[in-house]
């Protein structure tokens, strides 16, 4: 299921949509919009083969946790299509950069409109963090830093059992001061699971701030180099570089993509917030109507329609 639509064009629309949901309800995970659209975009509208949806356009009420008697339960997987051997399959590690996946559902066609209403409402499976049953999502990835060892592990089951689908995992570099990763990085280099691919997004933030005033994380791409990946560094906003660097040979080893990112790109007002810009609440209402004429400027659209708080 691709969409026609130039993935520039799917890029920008995420960000507007992103940006719109932050406005209309007081707060949101804007930064995520700002580095991570391009690669979202790119992975959705050209890189994953993936099957029709299976599960409907609105978004099912949450069904309960997984039992033998609740035959209701489903993951949401079923927007990425069946789980059948020769698609791909995409584990979406940062579960924070939900906003970002259910706005990139809608622009590819995956998801209606509607469903991004239902954000963080009781009841929903649209959740704030992505849970398992949230769209797009097939695990829950809560623990930072466990994504790629579930990418790792289904990887290694579909080589065995000769599937040609690949397995995708989406993360964030905020993963690599977690051992967990390191470990999964080893594990697959050592058992030849070359169908494992990796993007990630390398915006240099995370909720307490910079990386670096966080934890110094040194030279990421010669780190999990001597681990065993092969490893491309790009410009996290240039899609000709994304399908450059998915073409690097990996024989017997997983490819990773650093993908080097602003957490202001497309919303320069943003960079006054830095380096707090993990989730942005408006210190007024004065802020909030100074930001909302400023980017939504910058994004080429009408600014937000909203209710003052």
């Amino acid at each position: 299921m691709k969409n026609r639509q130039a993935t520039e064009d799917i890029a920008l629309g995420i960000r507007r949509r992103v940006f719109e949901h932050t406005m209309r309800n007081g707060g949101g995970y804007l930064s995520q919009a700002c580095s991570a659209a391009e690669q979202f975009a790119w992975l959705y509208n050209e890189e994953l083969n993936l099957g029709e949806p299976t599960l409907p356009m609105v978004p099912k009420p949450f069904t309960g946790v997984p039992s033998a008697t609740n035959v209701s339960y489903h993951t949401g997987a079923g927007y990425n299509g069946p789980a059948e051997p020769i698609y791909d399959r995409l584990i979406i590690a940062p579960a924070h950069y939900a906003l970002v996946a259910y706005a990139t559902l809608i622009e590819v066609g995956r998801m209606a409109p509607a469903g991004l209403e239902m954000f963080n409402k009781d009841g929903s499976s649209v959740e704030m963090i992505g849970a398992e049953h949230s769209p797009g999502m097939e695990v829950h990835n809560g623990t930072l830093g466990i994504g790629l060892s579930t990418g790792a592990g289904l990887a290694f089951g579909r080589k065995r059992r000769g599937e040609s689908g690949r397995v995708w995992v989406y993360m964030s570099d905020g993963e690599v001061e977690e051992g967990q990763t390191w470990e999964a990085v080893q594990a697959a280099a050592y058992h030849g699971i070359d169908n494992l691919f990796a993007i990630m997004d390398v915006n240099k933030q995370q909720c307490d701030g910079a990386m670096e005033s966080v934890m110094s994380v040194g030279n990421i791409a010669r780190k999990l180099e001597d681990f065993g990946a092969v490893v491309v560094e790009i410009d996290g906003h240039d899609i000709e570089a994304m399908r450059r660097a998915v073409k690097t040979p990996h024989s017997r080893k997983p490819l990773i993509i650093l993908a080097n990112s602003s957490p202001f790109r497309g919303m320069k007002f943003l960079e006054r917030r830095f380096p707090r810009l993990h989730y942005v609440r408006f210190k007024s209402e004065e802020e909030r109507t100074e930001m909302n004429a400023a980017i939504s400027a910058e994004l080429g659209i009408a600014p937000i329609k909203f209710n003052a708080s």
